[in-house]
């Protein structure tokens, strides 16, 4: 025999084979991470081929990394049309009006309740509402027999809503069933939601996807996340997009352990993210390109809005003092005023903040983010396709946002120099290569500038000439 079709009994342990050359799994994201590895613990040299929807986030970062090779589907069916995702509270008329309007062009619907043991109860509820709908109740605890027969009545029409569990999840073509309503949609991940709601929709017609949320009940964040994300992930073919947003949800999850999702605590999740990536460029015998780190230290640049704050309060505080000294002596009862001295006026640089502001990127998760990408880029590539996204996602840059990314240039400029450290005192530039300053002349290097925008351009001329 050279090619078995099985479920998951082809995992247990009385199961043997005499030359395991490849594994196709099919609904990856039904199978665990032990499932899987059980495939290679039977023979070392086993390729894997995995096919999923909405592959778990572990799954998903192995390939972004490079430890797997992907590709991805996108086209689809010639004249399928997207799936209308409606999201509403439970409403009793909204059921009916969703049932009837199904009924009415001829179609056939999907009622998902996921509690077996109140499931008879929501039938007859849902009948009262729909008297005239043929109503069929599927679920896992049922004779097969039974089971098989409910099905089978739902698949030749003869049953017009089938009121049932997950059990419907995967596997499912019914083309004349196009409306689907779930109940209770906050108790699903964002992958049972993309499957669940692929259940209908699988023919020309116009479908459905009903999200039922509970009445007065606050949502937990990572539910509110799952629901805005399948409401807004609806056009054909976007279950990667669904998958890469429950990868930031739910994180990555332990890529050398078992665990599907979750962060890795011990080092931290983007270092532990990037000694990944540089192992696997390794291994495939890649350059792997370190990253090294820059202090940048200068004088004129505010990187927070706080600390621009902290220097507007400073100035406002020197100038209500008063131009006078009032000083009594303790030996003379008399008062004696004197002037301060007048020093030489230094010339005045324009002190400017290089950071996100909160009236460009409103939302602190944001902005975070943007953080970040920033940390992690290494290249002159990486900044411009960063500028580009920006803009295309929150519109023209403000001062504040250009020299942060210009701060960010001189950063890579740096490492590519072999620069440790930029920094500023007043006039003077100081760089640090190799543990020791860089001098022109036996001297620091002088800045003449006094716009912030200005000075960094000359700093860039002064490393490239260094």
């Amino acid at each position: 025999m050279d090619i078995v079709i099985g479920t998951h009994r082809l995992l247990q342990k009385d199961i043997n084979f005499k030359d395991l050359g490849l594994v196709v799994i099919d609904e990856e994201q039904r199978f665990g991470v032990l499932h899987k590895e059980r495939f290679k613990r039977l023979r070392t040299l086993v390729d894997v081929l995995t096919l999923s929807a909405t592959p778990i986030p572990r799954t998903l970062y192995l390939a972004l990394a490079g430890a797997r090779d992907m590709s991805t589907i996108e086209t689809p069916p010639q004249d399928r049309l997207p799936v209308e995702t409606i999201v509403t509270q439970y409403d009793e008329r909204t059921i009916r009006d969703a049932i009837q309007r199904e009924l009415n062009r001829g179609g056939q619907v999907f009622y998902l309740h996921n509690r077996v043991f109140d499931i008879e109860a929501v039938a007859k509820r849902v009948q009262e509402l729909v008297p005239h709908a043929k109503i069929g109740v599927g679920h896992g605890q049922m004779d097969p027999d039974q089971l098989e027969n409910v099905m089978t009545k739902f698949v030749n029409g003869e049953t017009d809503v089938l009121l049932s569990t997950t059990i419907i999840e995967s596997g499912l073509d019914i083309p004349n069933a196009n409306t689907i309503i779930i109940d209770r949609a906050d108790r699903f991940g964002l992958s049972d939601l993309y499957q669940l709601r692929g259940r209908v929709g699988r023919y020309k017609h116009q479908a459905y996807a009903y999200l039922l949320l509970p009445r007065h009940a606050g949502l937990l964040s990572d539910a509110r996340k799952r629901i805005s994300a399948i409401k807004q992930y609806s056009t054909l073919g976007s279950g990667f997009k669904i998958a890469m947003r429950d990868l930031e949800i739910r994180g990555a999850g332990n890529l050398l352990g078992h665990q599907q999702s979750g962060h890795i605590t011990a080092v931290g999740f983007e270092l532990y993210c990037q000694l990944l990536k540089q192992s696997v460029s390794s291994l495939k015998g890649e350059k792997v390109q370190q990253r090294v780190e820059v202090q940048v230290r200068l004088d004129f640049l505010a990187m927070s809005a706080d600390e621009l704050v902290r220097e507007s309060a400073k100035k406002e505080s020197r100038r209500s003092k008063p131009d006078f000294e009032i000083n009594i002596p303790r030996d003379v009862g008399t008062f004696v005023h004197r002037e301060e001295e007048k020093q030489p006026e230094a010339k005045k640089v324009q002190r400017a903040g290089a950071f996100i502001p909160l009236k460009y990127v409103s939302e602190s998760q944001h902005r975070i983010d943007i953080y970040r990408k920033l940390a992690q880029i290494t290249d002159q590539t990486g900044l411009r396709e960063l500028k580009q996204e920006l803009r295309d996602r929150f519109g023209p840059l403000p001062d504040e946002v250009e020299l942060l990314l210009k701060v960010s240039e001189l950063k890579i400029l740096a490492t590519e120099r072999n620069f440790r450290v930029i920094e500023t005192q007043g006039d003077k530039l100081m760089l640090t290569r190799n543990n020791d300053y860089v001098m022109l002349g036996g001297k620091f290097p002088r800045l003449t500038k006094t716009t912030a925008t200005a000075r960094l351009g000359e700093i860039r001329r002064v490393m490239l000439a260094g």
